[in-house]
């Protein structure tokens, strides 16, 4: 066991923990409580990344009873949850263990990225037939109609870019894209008229008017650019960011950590951490390159998908450039949920890299 640890992915390991590190100083800024859940999260997640790697995944992988299972018991999760949880952050997608609470929308997501890869693995040669897009079009609109109802319409966002990825990843045909564009930009009118809530609307126009409301719908923002632009190259210092403390900027632990990091340790520090990010993912599909078969290459590069889509709608909406949309920023944001999805995911990378390395 401990020869097989040796070949595990130090640096990816290296990056993930940089991160991880700059989340606890953030919380433990604004209070030890968020540090120590955290902290025992980030010891479950790290564990699960090195100890899970050990896994035989190619095996499991290959068995269709696994991914039916893990998709299907994610799906009957998410239909729970609409029964179940209460409200929160403005979406009932939560279920409550021992205290514990759990958004099933994280596991949909590592599901599809199993299924998804399987299914492209063996069919990416004829990726853009209409066959071939309407079923793995389909394995994604199941789990994403119940996260819309929840409503958690970044989540259910972030599972069709998934799937949007893997098309892209398997070849592109320039005239059924644009078709797919198309589709993509009325289905969005429909869920305008019919689907969002007014408030949903606002976040929407908010974006598009900056300076409209600034006590209200943009408020979140203008307070994230506030924290960001006033940390200067250094920043205020370890505990010293005023947005942060006195409590102007709303979901700094989740949201708009970045921007909460940003304001107390500066341009370097919020640069430092994108670097870092980029080179955790660069180290992922440098992984997925190097595997040895199609199943596991597209794990890597689902992942990497899965991981830049999170960044770049957390990022976006920290800086005003994205409307906000209640996405978390991979291994920095405050929460159990995406750690844990996220490291089941990584152990999976960690075993690929172990299998290219015998």
């Amino acid at each position: 066991m401990i020869h097989r640890l040796r070949n595990l992915d130090f640096s990816l390991l290296g990056a993930l923990f940089f991160l991880a590190l700059f989340s606890l100083l953030s919380l433990a800024s604004s209070g030890m409580d968020f540090f120590w859940k955290q902290l025992m999260w980030y010891i479950v997640g790290f564990g699960l990344i090195i100890f899970g790697s050990l896994f035989d995944w190619r095996w499991l992988g290959t068995q269709i009873w696994f991914r039916a299972a893990l998709y299907w018991g994610s799906v009957c999760l998410v239909f729970i949850s609409n029964f179940l949880s209460g409200t929160v952050r403005g979406t009932k997608g939560w279920i409550s263990v021992a205290g514990f609470q759990f958004e099933p929308a994280e596991l949909v997501k590592l599901s599809v990225i199993l299924v998804l890869s399987s299914y492209f693995a063996r069919k990416h040669i004829h990726a853009w037939q209409t066959r071939t897009l309407f079923i793995s079009l389909v394995f994604v609109l199941i789990p994403t109609i119940p996260i819309v109802l929840h409503p958690d319409f970044g989540s259910a966002a972030m599972v069709i870019v998934l799937w949007f990825g893997f098309i892209l990843l398997s070849g592109i045909n320039i005239r059924r894209f644009f078709v797919g564009v198309g589709c993509f930009v009325l289905s969005f009118v429909l869920m305008w008229t019919f689907v969002l809530k007014p408030y949903q609307k606002d976040r929407v126009t908010g974006f598009f008017s900056p300076e409209r409301d600034p006590l209200g719908v943009n408020y979140n923002v203008i307070q994230s650019k506030v924290a960001i632009g006033s940390g200067g190259f250094f920043g205020k210092g370890f505990g010293m960011g005023t947005q942060v403390q006195f409590n102007f900027l709303p979901e700094a632990k989740t949201d708009f950590i970045f921007a909460a990091i940003v304001e107390e340790w500066g341009l370097f520090g919020g640069v430092s951490i994108i670097f870092a990010f980029f080179f955790a993912v660069y180290r992922v599909i440098m992984i997925g390159l190097r595997a040895k078969d199609n199943y596991f290459r597209f794990i890597c590069l689902g992942a990497g998908v899965y991981f830049i889509a999170h960044f770049t709608v957390n990022i976006g909406s920290a800086l005003g450039l994205l409307p906000v949309a209640g996405i978390t920023f991979p291994f920095l944001s405050y929460g159990g949920s995406n750690l844990l999805t996220s490291s089941v995911l990584l152990s999976i990378i960690q075993h690929i890299k172990l299998e290219s390395s015998t």
